[in-house]
């Protein structure tokens, strides 16, 4: 192996160790073409740029409106994005041709694997269980803190490497692998995949297949509603309870997220919300009092909330960690304003990684990190006193 691959190698080994990820997850492109070759899911289309912009290898999307000149307003997310004719979305998936507008990524993740569920972070949904995972290139989003910024923050044509998957093969993955089978869009922004998304969590219903996604929560809600059809559970990043941190940390919008989160509590599915707590930037636990009283009233006292310790990564390599202090009190103000599900992630082996039952305080799921050890639910229930706990079990 040359120099420059093993140094390249050693650098994407240490990022994936500090998110819990596996290099070829993060950034599959990484390996040499003979063991991409060898890889389960296929092969990885051999040139970086061959064809992404070819007539038959893009998906027109679903919501944009014409404008003047050839240009088109995308409506898939909160942002909008005016794309003249020939131009990209800020997410660099969507493509304007001919005053058309094409997501370039469909069918072309560039990550998938299996991983526990309990990564996503879903401690109410399949405890125990793998889930595929499938992301592509690109984000809504600039978050300063990303683990995923090899995916998230670079184009397909800068990542280079993707694997060719239709819709109908990603969930025949998940056939194949698991009982019960289950599938997640992760690792990037589902919405700036759409359509991809769409196209597999219809298919997936009608082969028996449950679907979660992981978001940031942007989406419009003329796209999220018809896709919460066929979701079983989600994922949401609550990034911080402030519109100056996601307008200057991840050049995002509170208001947005908000909405999301309200529009799957009415549509019914299964929700969990994650905020990864940052030092000196959403720390605050007055505002963390605050967003734990708006999910307690808003989505209700049964909603999981999972804070999560940040670790330096990306552009935010000046912060320490997370103290671990920080996130105990911050799960005791979750517990004070009436959340009954509250735990710490990123802290291996933390008592409050597991999930506790509220009526008589016995352990339900006991978990290390990722790896379940004991379930003591039946059929919904504690099988200590009977509690009924929410959640998607089977």
């Amino acid at each position: 192996m040359e120099r420059r691959h093993f140094c390249r190698l050693v650098c994407l080994a240490l990022l994936a160790f500090a998110s819990g990820c596996g290099v070829e997850r993060i950034f599959p492109g990484a390996f040499p073409a003979e063991r991409d070759n060898n890889n389960r899911f296929g092969a990885p289309a051999p040139d970086r740029d061959a064809g992404l912009s070819a007539p038959g290898r893009r998906q027109k999307t679903a919501f944009y409106e014409r404008l003047e000149d050839n240009a088109v307003r995308c409506s898939v997310c909160f942002r909008g994005c005016v794309v003249p004719e020939g131009g990209v979305g800020f997410c660099l998936n969507r493509e304007n041709v001919g005053g058309e507008l094409y997501n370039i990524v469909y069918g072309r993740p560039s990550a998938v694997q299996f991983d526990p569920v309990e990564k996503e972070p879903l401690h109410h949904f399949l405890p125990g269980t793998e889930i595929l995972c499938i992301g592509t290139a690109g984000c809504n989003f600039r978050c300063k803190f990303c683990h995923n910024w090899p995916l998230s923050q670079q184009s397909i044509h800068e990542i280079g490497r993707y694997y060719e998957l239709l819709p109908e093969e990603v969930v025949q993955k998940a056939l194949d692998r698991w009982r019960p089978p289950s599938l997640s869009f992760t690792y990037n922004e589902p919405t700036v995949f759409y359509e991809y998304v769409y196209a597999i969590a219809a298919v997936a219903a009608e082969k028996g297949v449950r679907v979660v996604f992981h978001s940031n929560g942007t989406m419009t809600p003329e796209a999220l509603r018809p896709l919460l059809q066929y979701v079983d559970a989600v994922t949401i990043d609550l990034k911080a309870f402030s519109d100056d941190f996601y307008r200057t940390v991840s050049q995002g919008e509170l208001k947005a997220v908000l909405k999301t989160l309200e529009i799957i509590k009415e549509e019914g599915v299964w929700l969990e919300v994650v905020n990864l707590v940052i030092p000196t930037l959403n720390d605050d636990l007055g505002e963390i009092r605050a967003m734990c009283r708006w999910i307690c009233g808003t989505l209700g006292a049964e909603t999981p909330l999972h804070f999560s310790r940040f670790f330096p990564a990306y552009r935010l390599t000046d912060l320490p960690p997370t103290p671990v202090e920080t996130l105990e009190a911050a799960h005791a103000l979750a517990r004070e304003e009436g959340l009954m599900f509250v735990s710490i992630g990123n802290v291996p082996g933390h008592k409050f990684n597991s999930t506790y039952c509220p009526g008589c305080g016995e352990v339900l799921i006991g978990r290390v990190h990722f790896t379940v050890h004991e379930i003591n639910l039946e059929e919904g229930r504690c099988k200590f006193c009977g509690q009924e706990v929410p959640g998607v079990w089977a």
